[in-house]
C-alpha cells in the first residue's frame, strides 16, 4: 500500500510550506460545540430542510359544523407531513428526551453527593418518560384510530377488522 502511495510523489514534489494558525482563531470550548450540536439536532428533527423546501403553514385550519374556522395544530392522516409549529413542538420532545439521557449520564461522576445524583436521576427520568409519553399522545393526535390500531396489533385481528369496517378506510 505503500507504493500506491509514493507513485504519485516520484512525479510530483511537495512544497515547503509554514502554515501558522490565525492568531484569531481560537478552540471552541466545549460547551459551544456542544449547544451547537444541540441546535443542529433540534433544527433537523424539526424538520428544518422539510420546511424550507415543502414551505408549509405554521399551523393549519378547519372548519367545525357551525362553520366556524378553528386552528389546527397537527396535520391529520399524515404522517410524512407536517405544519412547522407541529415539527418545532415534535423537536422539543426529540431534545427533551435526548436531554434526559444526558442528565442520566452525568450521575456517574464519583464526586456527585447522593442527594444530587437523586435528584439528577429523577429529573432525567422525567425528561425521558414526559418525551415519550407527549410524542406517543402526538402520534395518537396525528393518525386516526383505526390505522393506530393497524400499526400495533396483531395481523390476524387486523383481518377481522377489515372485514367489518370499510376497506377503503384503510387504503
Amino acid at each position: 500500500m505503500d507504493l500506491v502511495y509514493r507513485v504519485p510523489f516520484l512525479v510530483l514534489e511537495v512544497p515547503n510550506l509554514k502554515l501558522k494558525k490565525p492568531s484569531w482563531f481560537v478552540k471552541p470550548s466545549a460547551m459551544v460545540v456542544f449547544s451547537i450540536i444541540l441546535l443542529s439536532y433540534f433544527m433537523v428533527t424539526g424538520g428544518i430542510i422539510y420546511d424550507v423546501i415543502v414551505e408549509p403553514p405554521s399551523v393549519g385550519s378547519t372548519t367545525d359544523e357551525h362553520g366556524h374556522t378553528r386552528p389546527v395544530a397537527f396535520m391529520p392522516y399524515r404522517v410524512n407531513g407536517q405544519y412547522i409549529m407541529e415539527g418545532l413542538a415534535s423537536s422539543f420532545l426529540f431534545t427533551l428526551g435526548g436531554l434526559g439521557f444526558i442528565i442520566l449520564d452525568q450521575t456517574h461522576s464519583p464526586s456527585t453527593p447522593k442527594l444530587n445524583r437523586i435528584l439528577l436521576m429523577s429529573v432525567g427520568f422525567i425528561c425521558i418518560i414526559v418525551s415519550f409519553i407527549t410524542c406517543w399522545i402526538f402520534m395518537r393526535m396525528k393518525l386516526p384510530i383505526i390505522k393506530w390500531i393497524l400499526l400495533v396489533v396483531n395481523p390476524k385481528t387486523v383481518d377481522c377488522l377489515k372485514a367489518f369496517y370499510n376497506r377503503s378506510y384503510f387504503h
